[in-house]
């Protein structure tokens, strides 16, 4: 019993970190919007894809959530860079990333027009529209190539994955369990665009379980992200 206790431990305090860090970083998001809103919480709750709420939320929650890990990882004892991965990944790697996550981009891209569907989603169209409406392009960009990546990737591929794979065989449940979570983020998408982070979750996790590397899969999330803004971008602009 007290064996599977000392391995069970290490995980459940995983979990309760990246709790906590989400829930800050939800809590600071909030306050940020309420004043930036002058307290109008009803007209955030009922435009919730508005490009203005999105962009703020992100640029307030990701660093939140990641200095909250960072005091974890310390708490540890740990080097915070060697924990979180965040060291450089071989050459051959960021180039097997690269062109893995655009076939798996093309592949999704197609099968969506074969099968008639948008590929570029209603939430992706709202709040790049209501960005733009409001001069806050270029922050949107920022939020969404740079800062989300870089948050997700340390919470979910950095701090998780560091704390759920102790051995080559919790890898594969690790990676799978990880890239449910991180699709369970982005509700706001459809079925279709859910399945497509999905699969892009568990690329990820492979590469970062090959690599060694959360600065690979910071940069792959941020050229996936790249991809769907202008996708975007050039969608409104045909229309």
């Amino acid at each position: 019993m007290a064996s599977r206790w000392s391995r069970l431990l290490p995980v459940a305090t995983t979990f309760g970190w990246a709790f906590v860090a989400f829930l800050v970083g939800q809590i600071a998001a909030l306050g940020a919007l309420m004043v930036w809103s002058h307290g109008d919480l009803y007209r955030l709750l009922a435009s919730p894809y508005d490009g203005a709420v999105v962009t703020l939320s992100v640029l307030v929650i990701n660093p939140v959530s990641v200095a909250v890990l960072v005091l974890a990882a310390r708490l540890r004892s740990a080097d915070v860079v060697d924990y979180l991965g965040l060291v450089p990944p071989q050459l051959r790697m960021v180039v097997i990333g690269t062109i893995g996550l655009l076939l798996i981009i093309g592949l999704t891209d197609a099968l969506l027009f074969a099968s008639g569907r948008a590929i570029v989603s209603s939430f992706q169209s709202i709040s790049y529209q209501t960005a733009a409406a409001k001069g806050l392009l270029p922050l949107m960009w920022l939020a969404t190539v740079v800062v989300a990546p870089a948050g997700e990737e340390i919470m979910f591929r950095g701090f998780l994955f560091r704390g759920l794979v102790g051995s080559r065989r919790a890898a594969l449940p690790a990676i799978i369990g990880i890239s449910l979570l991180w699709t369970l983020l982005h509700v706001q998408y459809d079925f279709a665009g859910m399945s497509e982070i999905f699969v892009a979750g568990l690329f990820l996790g492979w590469m970062r379980y090959t690599s060694g590397s959360t600065l690979l899969t910071i940069a792959l999330h941020g050229l996936f992200n790249f991809e769907g803004m202008l996708e975007t971008m050039l969608q409104l602009r045909h229309v």
